[in-house]
């Protein structure tokens, strides 16, 4: 009897243990996430170069938008090859009224529970 509750003993001190490295483990490649996030968004704030919109015309065939310093440029980038179509000038550009820069994700989880629950 004293044999199979040391078994027991040993086995619940085993998986407590895994779990607390589990979490850790967990804990750590979160924090570290956001931290690369983070050093990244600031190194792509300080840049030249932005993205401003992005159409999918084929299956890996794309026409953007791109801000190089102050010239708009629209550019064609296929999956081995980038070709410059035209430059536009910031008159010429139509920025939609939705567009924001940075978009949460708990704002858009919110966004479709009140959908759900309308339906």
């Amino acid at each position: 009897m004293l044999l199979a509750g040391v078994s027991v003993a040993d086995s619940y001190l085993q998986f407590m243990t895994v779990l607390i490295l589990f979490v850790f483990v967990l804990g750590i490649t979160y924090a570290v996430t956001r931290w690369i996030a983070g050093y990244q968004k600031n190194k792509a704030i300080c840049s030249n170069l932005e993205v401003v919109e992005t159409m999918r015309i084929a299956g890996n065939k794309y026409v953007q938008i791109v801000r190089a310093g102050g010239k708009y440029l629209v550019i064609a980038v296929g999956k081995d090859e980038v070709h410059m179509l035209s430059e536009l000038t910031e008159e010429e550009l139509i920025f939609s009224q939705n567009q924001t820069g940075n978009i949460d994700f708990g704002s858009i989880l919110d966004k479709f529970k009140k959908q759900k629950e309308n339906d």
